[in-house]
């Protein structure tokens, strides 16, 4: 009688421990554990998640790319079940998402807040057949970048004659070209090493960045444009899961990721990346980094010399059958409603 007792026993508590986490979620990205995007995005999400769910779902994070592969491959690590969730630039596969491009455009960003919560309303409206093989969690995007080189300072577009310049875009490949820099494009991953090893003078990126990639021992002169910490470009970044693993899930749990995400994530996210932003910047400076600012009154020229890029992005929407002037039109308005304007 004991044993079976015992049994009975034993046998509930293993249907306890199974019931208690009944689904796994892999998360996948490729900055390392210290990232913003991992401390103050997926953590608290996890923890949320977790907490929420009653321990019924394990979240698990695994960050530089440590369930294989390369950045660029990270949305279709998620669209193909390889991993649960992903992490990624959308950027990193140039052309492949061309409608989220409209945030990338020369001197449409603002702060991460502000794009983001921008991005919320656009992609509701616009990106929805981009992200159709994917269930996404979160559309956003960092403070707008900076341009971060190592021996030569640029205050004028005259200075960018000659520089190669790391790119996260497409976008932002055609906008320093036509700026007079060579962009070279490359995942932000590969910054530290191309800046040492001089196949880059410099790179376009946010300063959030800077703290998990080192990037203020590397660097000297950051150019910034029009204001304290104004950028000139951004890219848009996606946390996607895959549809049949978030299919798959009972309709409670469904609930408890659909409450963590979107536009409750987006300003979490936003806050996060500002809060990075702010502090990366004192700490550069700190390091004897030196800032420079492109005067309000100078950027008529540099806006003039990037149109030809954002004519081009228009251009190939409407080739697409798409409206290009009323997406941007939006995203311009969706930004001015997320300043406040």
């Amino acid at each position: 009688m004991k044993l079976c007792l015992l049994a009975t026993v034993a046998v509930a508590a293993l249907a306890g421990a199974a019931a208690a986490q009944e689904v796994t979620l892999r998360v996948h990205h490729f900055l390392p554990a210290d990232s913003t995007i991992q401390k103050g995005v997926l953590e608290p999400w996890e923890k949320a998640v977790e907490e929420q769910s009653g321990g019924r779902v394990d979240v698990r994070i695994f960050p530089s790319m440590g369930l294989g592969g390369k950045p660029p491959q990270l949305f279709d690590q998620a669209r193909d079940g390889i991993v649960d969730v992903s992490w990624t630039l959308l950027g990193y596969t140039p052309g492949r998402f061309p409608v989220s491009e409209a945030f990338e455009l020369p001197f449409l960003a603002g702060t991460a807040l502000e794009t983001t919560m921008a991005l919320q309303e656009y992609q509701a409206k616009y990106m929805g057949d981009e992200l159709a093989d994917v269930h996404p969690l979160l559309i956003h995007a960092p403070a707008a970048y900076k341009i971060h080189t190592r021996d030569k300072a640029v205050g004028t577009m005259g200075d960018l004659k000659g520089l190669k310049i790391r790119a996260p875009s497409r976008t932002m490949t055609e906008g320093l070209n036509a700026l007079g820099a060579t962009a070279v494009g490359m995942p932000v991953p590969e910054v530290p090493q191309a800046l040492t090893t001089g196949v880059i003078d410099g790179a376009v990126i946010p300063w959030e960045v800077f703290g998990s990639l080192r990037i203020e021992t590397m660097t000297r002169d950051h150019t910034e444009f029009g204001q304290e910490n104004g950028g000139m470009s951004t890219s848009v970044m996606a946390l996607v899961m895959n549809k049949a693993k978030y299919e798959s899930l009972p309709d409670d749990l469904r609930k408890v990721i659909d409450d963590n995400s979107g536009t409750t994530l987006a300003p979490i996210a936003g806050a996060a990346f500002d809060r990075a932003e702010v502090e990366e910047r004192r700490k550069a400076l700190d390091a004897g980094g030196v800032v420079h600012i492109v005067p309000e009154a100078d950027l008529a020229a540099w806006r003039e010399a990037t149109l030809p890029v954002i004519e081009d992005w228009v251009s190939s929407m409407n080739d697409a059958g798409l409206d290009g002037h009323a997406m941007l039109d939006d995203a311009r308005a969706m930004m001015d409603a997320a300043r406040g304007d």
